[in-house]
């Protein structure tokens, strides 16, 4: 009833004031509404690296206050060490689904604990992701509470990617170092600040 006496005021309104309604309003120049420029913070892109690099360098800068190039490439080295990127691999070079991964590290950083590992399938059980896809893991890798530890310092300025190789091996807890200072290197020459 109200919507109907609400609808019929408005309907007697507009035809009230149509067509010779116009000639009765007084019209006035308005100012211009300035409308606030949106300043966008620059961001690190790698236009050179592969889709799934490029992904979780996003998701590293969207959802952190990691601003530091060399801290974003010591993560991106350490992941390109640990998995290649590849989210569905587990230690040894299998590609498998997040339950069939039996033995060693699964994933883009290699959870190995039986902890970590359960955290990510429980994380996204929780948050309706898929624990083998990129978009899943990194999710859970950005909000373990492992990496949340190191990030305070990932969020630094100025600092050497040997001083954020320290925060990412209390991170990951590497058994080989392998080639991650090297890979972390590299990202630097590919980042473009944008």
């Amino acid at each position: 009833m109200i919507k109907t006496i609400l609808g019929m005021s408005i309907l007697a309104a507009s035809v009230a004031i149509t067509p010779n309604a116009e000639k009765d309003v007084p019209t006035t120049q308005s100012e211009p509404i300035e409308i606030p420029e949106v300043v966008q913070k620059p961001v690190w892109t790698c236009p050179d690296c592969t889709p799934e690099e490029k992904y979780v360098l996003g998701q590293l800068q969207e959802h952190t206050r990691i601003t530091d190039r060399n801290a974003l490439a010591t993560i991106m080295g350490n992941i390109k060490q640990e998995s290649k990127f590849i989210s569905n691999i587990c230690e040894g070079g299998a590609r498998v689904s997040y339950t069939e991964c039996k033995v060693g590290g699964y994933g883009l950083i290699q959870w190995t604990s039986i902890g970590r590992y359960k955290g990510l399938g429980n994380f996204c059980a929780k948050y309706v992701c898929d624990p083998s896809s990129l978009e899943g893991q990194t999710r859970w890798m950005i909000n373990e509470p492992i990496f949340q530890r190191a990030l305070p310092i990932f969020e630094g300025h100025d600092q050497s990617i040997s001083y954020y190789m320290k925060p990412a091996y209390y991170w990951l807890g590497w058994g080989v170092k392998g080639y991650r200072e090297t890979y972390s290197y590299d990202y630097t020459k590919k980042m473009v600040l944008v």
